[in-house]
């Protein structure tokens, strides 16, 4: 192992295992890693260097002991700063000075019991909102492949932590596909679980229920790995999925499936297209699953009015933050003016949306008895440079965010799984992704197709050059 990027997250956790390297040897160089890097790509808005040494030695004198082995003890990752972790703040991408919490969130909780070791806090942009991660509380947090491009948003520390091997494998959150993007834009593994599968207590639902926790990694078998250690739930969640094993679907024979390449973005208020570089990337996918012997054909899933049911439950989410934010003179505009809209749709509309998901299940859960998985863009177009939607205002933040983005945030209304996969990269360099959607607990699914496009395409060798510090953040 290097000082240079980490391995992954099951080959860490086995050299500690069979004693090849120490947990605090690990987290001294993880730190090390994270330290060379934060004035180039900004990953991360909290450090925890003395308590993750001190988790460190902790988990090598747990290493030492004959007791049955944890599958992540001693391994270090990272998780996104909407996450609780215990003595630290929990910012979410806001300026202010936040106290810590007290206790860490339940998926934060089943991660240290499967023995990992808490690095940091990744940043994030304000709430989750936006599909970059930048903000005055920290900065820009920059793609570890072009640092003249954002990684995405809104889980972009995470994943920016993760391809540029700081960490083996972090956690993050996708509300309207902040797990997927990012995953897309940097060359990932990105899972955006079945709702409820890892928890999102302190908050039962988080943001009306279209926010879930989901991992990054650069193979499918460590995001896997990563989301079996993060799943389960809070006694009281109110969503709870049955369990599943998804590390044992790994390399498993999907056999042949009917595949629907769905390249048109569901409807939305303004205009969006798929940008060539992106779209051929796609259809070699779906040409090579194809070549595997799947049954693949264009088709699109029975969206109809769909965004009429996201808009509430997103801007009703946004609302109940900023009713509980400690410096709300300091959140953004955008913020601001989403939580005005958030408070006039919280009433009925908002109950309709809620109630139209069932009808939506049915209408789109249809599709799977002729499909059984649906293969789309994750993003219209590759990353924007950073700063290209800073300081736009809330109307063109939305046109240029729904014209870059407009696939992956159906199937958070829906509450199914999807999984980003890397479909490899623009003439200028830049990753571009493409997901693998399937109805309600499909992971295990998923994951097989997904295990299946790394064993050709073999995305986790190829790895970004070390970054430099660009001039407008070294400036």
């Amino acid at each position: 192992m290097t000082l240079d990027r980490c391995e992954g997250l099951a080959e860490t956790a086995r050299a500690l295992a069979e004693g090849e390297v120490t947990a605090r040897a690990l987290v001294e160089r993880t730190l090390a890693r994270i330290e060379a890097t934060q004035g180039s790509l900004n990953a991360f808005r909290v450090v925890r260097a003395e308590a993750a040494l001190a988790e460190a030695d902790a988990a090598d004198r747990e290493l030492a002991s004959k007791d049955p082995r944890k599958p992540l003890l001693g391994v270090p990752v990272a998780v996104k700063d909407d996450m609780d972790v215990a003595g630290e703040p929990t910012a979410f991408g806001c300026c202010g000075e936040f106290p810590p919490v007290a206790e860490d969130g339940e998926a934060v909780r089943r991660l240290r019991a499967a023995g990992a070791v808490i690095i940091g806090k990744t940043n994030t942009c304000e709430f989750g909102q936006w599909p970059f991660t930048e903000g005055p509380a920290f900065g820009a947090t920059r793609n570890p492949w072009s640092t003249d491009h954002t990684p995405g948003g809104s889980s972009g520390g995470s994943a920016a932590a993760v391809a540029a091997g700081l960490v083996p494998a972090a956690l993050g959150s996708d509300g309207a596909g902040s797990v997927r993007i990012p995953a897309a834009w940097t060359h990932l593994v990105g899972i955006k679980p079945q709702r409820g599968r890892v928890s999102t207590w302190p908050r039962g639902e988080s943001f009306q229920g279209i926010t879930v926790n989901g991992t990054l990694a650069r193979t499918v078998a460590d995001a896997a790995l990563l989301l079996d250690a993060a799943s389960g739930n809070h006694p009281q969640d109110p969503h709870r999925p049955p369990a599943l094993d998804v590390s044992r679907a790994v390399g498993r024979d999907p056999g042949r499936l009917r595949i629907a390449l769905s390249l048109k973005p569901p409807f939305t208020a303004v205009p969006a297209r798929l940008l060539p570089e992106v779209r051929t990337r796609v259809v070699e996918l779906a040409e090579r699953l194809a070549a595997s012997g799947h049954v693949v054909e264009e088709a699109d899933p029975p969206y109809g009015q769909i965004g009429l049911t996201f808009v509430p439950r997103a801007t009703a989410g946004i609302a109940e933050r900023v009713g509980e934010a400690p410096f709300p003179a300091l959140l953004d505009r955008r913020t601001l003016g989403a939580a005005r809209l958030g408070r006039l749709l919280g009433g009925a509309p908002l109950r309709a949306a809620r109630r139209a998901e069932s009808v939506l299940h049915r209408r789109i859960g249809a599709f799977f008895t002729s499909y059984d998985v649906v293969l789309a863009p994750t993003t219209a177009a590759p990353p924007p440079r950073i700063g290209a939607l800073l300081e736009l205002s809330g109307f063109a933040t939305d046109r240029a965010m729904i014209a870059a983005c407009p696939y992956a945030w159906p199937w958070n209304v829906l509450g199914w799984p999807g999984v980003n996969v890397p479909a490899g990269f623009t003439p200028d360099g830049l990753p571009v992704g493409a997901q693998l959607l399937g109805p309600a607990n499909s992971e295990p699914l998923l994951v097989q197709v997904a295990a299946q496009l790394e064993a050709e395409l073999r995305w986790s060798e190829k790895w970004p050059s070390p970054p430099v510090t660009p001039r407008s953040a070294a400036a």
